[in-house]
């Protein structure tokens, strides 16, 4: 029994380290999965970022285009303007 009783605490020196090693590993896995998930979507907003800039562009240039003279400040004393806020 002296034998056996001597073993135990290494074997359970060995389950821990065993059980710690197998937990550190999970915990990196998942810290690398939330890791790609977050520069996955930091990607997306770039891209709609990037579409949305060029949304702003696109609209400056319809607007510079069809709104030459400035509406804008006739808009508000003549609110029966639709064509040029359309």
């Amino acid at each position: 029994m002296d034998g056996h009783d001597s073993e135990d605490p290494k074997q359970s020196t060995a389950d821990m380290t065993a059980f710690v090693q197998n937990l550190l590993q999970q915990m990196q896995s998942r810290f690398q999965t939330m890791s790609d998930s977050i520069i996955t979507k930091i990607d997306e907003m770039g891209s709609r970022i990037d579409e949305l800039e060029q949304s702003i562009d696109d609209l400056r240039a319809e607007m510079g285009v069809e709104g030459t003279p400035p509406p804008a400040s006739k808009s508000s004393d003549e609110p029966k303007t639709p064509a040029g806020s359309t």
